[in-house]
């Protein structure tokens, strides 16, 4: 049993939560935050048994295993570092850092002391990503991709209230990118690979942090392009296009249906079926990588990928006229 502590307290600590419940080989226990009585409260609200607010009593512990951090974004590395040092195993949320370099420190600190850290970034440990990869071979040769996620974030009113919002704060890695535009990038990596050359526009907001913005992603033969927004939001499905039929599939972050249309007109209709919520699958996947079922290499080439394309779309951003 993998004895598991929380860091973070907020909506996706309590989905990472009701997932876990789905995986044998874990046990949620604990709840950390810097504020007692917040990680009291919300040890109560999940069930949790215990709540810690001093992040060393908690890492030092021999009742905890493995931690899941979902603290701001900026704050990820030091935390997961720090819960590596005291050799705990750590799943932490996308995106896991917010630099290549912090995650290949994670990654070399991680060897050095025996544990396991993983990327919690659900879209590409869920089985029907697989499924649509398994697809790709029967439309042919692929030209065009588009993927987006785009949702209006509800906490964009405080931020046109001028309130200061996290996951809006770029001092946080907060915004668009990193909170939606990084399950596209890891779909197109996990469909198709790294891209050649990438380039990229966002659209700033007050306080600086990217709202929404686009990336054109060049491959030997094809282009993908990725959209993504906190402040607009889109219902369109998302498309591969190949020389013989078009797959179309709602939902980037976690794909049920796909459709393909093939030149003729036909169409056929795909399901893949599994939980509604779908962080089980991750929670899964760092269980077999802690008992030594699962080889960790493939997840940190696919999280070094979607970081040196997150770092590129930056760099094409910030170079682009004002």
């Amino acid at each position: 049993m993998i004895r598991m502590a929380t860091i973070g307290t907020s909506t996706i600590t309590r989905n990472f939560l009701d997932a876990a419940t789905s995986v044998p080989e874990v046990s949620a226990t604990t709840a950390y935050s810097r504020d007692p009585d917040r990680a009291a409260a919300f040890a109560a609200e999940t069930g949790l048994a215990a709540s810690v607010a001093d992040l060393d009593a908690l890492l030092s512990s021999s009742e905890i295993d493995a931690v899941y951090v979902a603290s701001p974004n900026a704050i990820h590395g030091a935390q997961a570092l720090q819960a590596i040092r005291y050799g705990k195993h750590v799943l932490v949320e996308k995106p896991a850092v917010p630099t290549v370099s912090e995650f290949v420190a994670l990654t070399d600190a991680a060897a050095h002391h025996d544990v396991v850290v993983l990327e919690a970034m659900r879209n590409v440990h869920d089985p029907a990503m697989a499924a649509l990869r398994a697809l790709l071979p029967e439309i042919g040769m692929v030209r065009r991709a588009s993927l987006a996620y785009c949702q209006r974030s509800a906490r964009y009113d405080k931020v046109l209230a001028g309130e200061r919002v996290n996951i809006f704060d770029p001092a946080l890695a907060g915004g668009a990118l990193y909170d939606l535009g990084v399950y596209t990038i890891a779909a197109m990596v996990e469909l198709f690979g790294e891209p050649d050359r990438v380039t990229a526009t966002t659209v700033p907001i007050a306080g600086g942090a990217d709202g929404a913005g686009a990336a054109l992603a060049t491959f030997a033969g094809s282009v993908v392009d990725l959209s993504y927004s906190k402040i607009t939001a889109s219902d369109r499905r998302n498309e591969i296009q190949g020389e013989l039929a078009t797959i179309t599939f709602e939902h980037v972050a976690q794909p049920r249906y796909a459709t393909v249309t093939w030149h003729d007109g036909t169409r056929t209709e795909h399901t893949f079926d599994g939980p509604a919520n779908n962080m089980v699958h991750e929670i899964r996947r760092f269980a077999a990588l802690i008992a030594g079922d699962a080889d960790p290499a493939v997840d940190t080439a696919r999280t070094l990928a979607v970081l040196r394309t997150v770092e590129s779309i930056r760099a094409s951003a910030a170079h682009r006229p004002k």
